[in-house]
This record gives C-alpha cells, structure tokens and sequence, in this order.
C-alpha cells in the first residue's frame, strides 16, 4: 500500500506546485508537459510492467518500479530547467505504472478471489486521502518550504516500502519462462503513445481535424492492427490474446474505459464551476469536492466486502453505473443560481456510484483470469481506464470550452470579451468579481451553461457503462484459482 501512495500522493502534490514551479524554472508555455509527460510514460509503460511481472519475479519488479519512481523524484527535485524537469517527470512516470500494477499482481496473486473485494475498498480509501490531503500537503510545502520537497518527499515513502517488499513480501514462484514478445512490446509502445498523445492533445492542443491529430490516429490505428497480428502469434505475447475470451474480461475492460472517459473528464471542471459561478476561493472549491470523495469512500469500503459474493458484482457494478448516471444527470441541472448545499448533494451520488465501479471492476478483471496473467490483466485494466482518463479529459475541455466561448460571444461585446479573454476565459473567484456586473453576470451563465453542457456529454458513457455492468457473467470467480493453488515455492525474502 505504500508503494501505491507514493503514485497517488505524487499527483496530487505536483499539481499543486506546479505555478511555483514555472515562476521557478521558467518555460510556462511547456508547463503542461510536466503532467503530459509523467501521464504518456505511466500508461504507455502500464501494460508491459504488468506482463514483465507475469514473465519474471514480481516481488523483484515491484522493487525495480519504487527504484525507478525514486530516482526520478530526487532528479526532478534537483532540476535546474523545464526541459530537465520534463525528462525527470516521463523517467518518474514509467516507475509510477509499475507501482500501481506491481501492487494490483500482488494483491490478485496474494489474496483469496472472495477477499480482493475488501482490498479494492482500501485502496480506494487510500486514494481519497490521497485527493483530499495531496493538495494540502503540496500547498503548505509550496508555501512553506520549496516545491522542491514534492518529490524530496517520496523518499522516505519509498525507503519504508522498499524495506517492507524486500523483508516481509513472500509470493509464490512465477511460472514464467522469462522470455519476452519484444515485437509486440515495440509496437504496443508506439501505439500507445500515439493513443496518449491524441488523447491528450485533441481538441485542446491541437483540433481534432488537425495534421497532427489525425497523423496520430492513423498510426494508432496502424500500430494496433499490427499489434493484434503480431500477438497472435506470439510464444510469449504482451497482451495475450485468450484473455480477450472472457466476457467479463473483456467487459471490465470496456467499464473501466467509459468510467474513465466520463469521470476524469467530468471531474476536472467542477472546480471551474465552484470558483467562478459560485464564487469560492480555490481552497474551498478543493474541500467542496469532498462529497465526491466521501461518498466514493463509503461506497467502495461497503461493497468491497459485498464483492465477496461471487454473484453481487454484476448488481454493485450496474449500480453504480446507475448512480453516476443520476449523478451527472442532476449535475448536468446545475445553474448560476444552484447554492453549495445542493450541489454537495448531486456530488455526494456522484461519488457513491464512482465508489461502486472505480475499483470495483479490478477485481472482476482479476477473477476473470489466471494466476499466471495476474499482471498483465490488472496492467490492462489500469490502460484502458488511464486512456479513458486522458481522452475524457479533450473530450470534455472541447465541449466546455466550444460552450463557454459561444454563450459569451453571443452576450458580451468585443471590449467585455477581451477582459475575461485576458486570462485565458477561465477566471478564479476573485478575477471575476473584478469584472463589470454586466460581464460578471455573463460569464457566470455561460461557465454555468458549459457545466451543464459537459455533464450532458458524459451521462450516455455513465449509461453505456451501466449497460456493460448488466453484459457480465454472473460467476466470475470460477476462472481464477484461488492463490493456495499455487505452487508452494516463493520468491526470497531479499
């Protein structure tokens, strides 16, 4: 679990800091490649660290993925320019994919089918204390000290999880032969990267019908067909394709996309919504998400020990694809005259539904296969969900901004629009208060109105998913052996 924090606190911290570090470094038009570089290099490497744990010992790559991650804090903390900070961030990016995939294998691999349910839960907790307290801690560190100690602070975490993997974590042996697809490796990197990249940049960096954008695609495309050739005839494939059989395999993989498209996409503008039409500082915008997080902590914590009922996860699934669905319904309501309490309300839904699939649908993925593709299924899962994230993320910044920029071009003249353009046309609380009546009280409709409009596109992937949830097998534990079947040789303790 500690290597898992280390990860999820880091995301939350870095995001924080990140103005401090631009007046630092310098470069702030390269800013946002200090979050798209760690993104690319964790989804991208996902996959392949889940099937290398599969192939060779899994306690040993878990240990190489906390090294990775380590060095690339301490270099990150010590870099002296965007562009190094940059390079550090895509080498700390590859050990984060290893960190969330090395823990998911050895919780498949460790824990009996019937109890991967209750890990989930806490693991979901621990990345609501991750959400809630990441900001908080990076914000006094900022403040208080230097942004520097955001990655500094890693590793102490990572000195006490490395000491506890090498001393206390015995697995059983692989039955890997250690050879590797390294075709396949190749061609899942570039199409990975290509996914990532038009993911990311489509619809924000670049248009979707750009060169660039539609270059991408194409060799996405390209790459992916070839992948799936080459993998099918594989000794030792990355992805392997027998896992693709498995209607709940394949049918987790599909939730965890649509969750993550709707959610990352949905959640990363409620703040906007916060600040600018009702008027709160950024702090309190961060702790009124709360509800999100405590209703997803409730949730996750409770049905993680339901899952433990082979024929639950089918109704917990579906209904927390019900509950989003609701949610973003009643968050798509939202006006310029909702107050606080009612949509702490919508969120708290929100966040109940989000408890029930987010980490929920892992362990479906998990009890859906073999002991042996422990890795590269939860390594899988974990890809598709971030590419979900990332393409949810474009999607939904398009849609905002298109709406916010139509509704204030069709109220505002061209000297009102050039004062809320001067920022960007996306203004905190006190940047809008700053503003004319007239403007104020026509940018709060329209950053209300692109709210509305961003939860109307995410409810039919919340609504698919649900009907996804419905597709699953209803006895999803019979594939996977349970973890005393394995052999009774384990990996040393050092």
């Amino acid at each position: 679990m500690l290597a898992l924090l280390l990860s999820m606190l880091d995301a939350m911290i870095v995001t924080t800091a990140l103005p401090t570090i631009a007046g630092d470094l310098g470069g702030f038009s390269r800013l946002s490649w200090v979050i798209t570089a760690y993104i690319l290099t964790s989804t991208v490497s996902t996959p392949l660290w889940g099937r290398l744990s599969d192939v060779f010992s899994r306690k040993h790559l878990l240990l190489a993925a906390i090294l990775v991650f380590t060095v690339g804090s301490v270099l990150c903390g010590i870099a002296q320019s965007m562009t190094a900070l940059i390079v550090f961030r895509a080498l700390q990016g590859i050990g984060a994919g290893g960190l969330m995939v090395g823990v998911m294998s050895v919780i498949g691999v460790m824990v009996a089918p019937q109890e991967r349910g209750k890990y989930q839960g806490y693991i979901a907790a621990l990345s609501a204390v991750a959400t809630v307290g990441g900001p908080l801690l990076g914000g006094a560190l900022t403040d208080h000290a230097t942004w520097r100690w955001a990655f500094y602070l890693n590793v102490p975490i990572a000195v006490v999880a490395v000491w506890f993997v090498a001393s206390r974590l015995d697995l059983p042996h692989n039955r890997g032969t250690g050879r590797l697809d390294y075709l396949g490796a190749a061609l899942l990197t570039v199409a990975s990267t290509a996914v990532v990249l038009f993911t990311t940049w489509g619809g924000t960096e670049y248009a979707w019908g750009s060169p660039t954008i539609l270059g991408l695609i194409a060799l996405a495309v390209v790459t992916v067909a070839a992948t799936v050739v080459v993998e099918r005839r594989a000794a030792q494939p990355i992805l392997p394709p027998h896992l693709f059989r498995s209607r709940n395999f394949t049918s987790s993989l599909v939730l965890g996309f649509l969750v993550g498209i709707g959610l990352y996409g949905s959640i990363t503008y409620l703040p906007v919504y916060q600040q600018s039409v009702q008027h709160l500082s950024a702090t309190s915008s961060g702790l009124l998400l709360l509800p999100v997080l405590g209703g997803m902590l409730v949730a996750s914590m409770y049905s993680g020990r339901l899952m433990s009922d082979p024929g639950r996860h089918r109704l917990i699934l579906a209904g927390g694809g019900a509950l989003l669905s609701v949610g973003a319904f009643l968050l798509s309501l939202m006006t310029a005259d909702t107050s606080s309490v009612v949509s702490s309300a919508y969120m708290v839904i929100f966040g109940l539904g989000l408890g029930l699939v987010f980490q929920n649908v892992m362990v479906v993925t998990q009890n859906s296969v073999e002991l042996k593709d422990m890795g590269v299924a939860s390594g899988t899962l974990t890809y598709f969900r971030s590419v979900g994230g990332s393409f949810g993320v474009s999607l939904f910044a398009a849609v905002f901004t298109s709406r916010l920029a139509d509704s204030l071009d069709s109220q505002l003249s061209p000297a009102d629009l050039a004062a809320v353009h001067s920022n960007g046309g996306r203004l905190d609380s006190d940047a809008v208060q700053s503003l004319s009546e007239a403007t104020r009280s026509a940018y709060v409709e329209a950053v209300a109105h692109a709210t509305q409009g961003m939860f109307r596109w995410a409810l039919p992937f919340f609504v698919v998913a649900l009907l996804v949830a419905l597709f699953l097998k209803g006895r999803p534990k019979e594939a996977a052996p349970a973890p005393q079947a394995a052999p009774k040789q384990t990996e040393p303790a050092s």
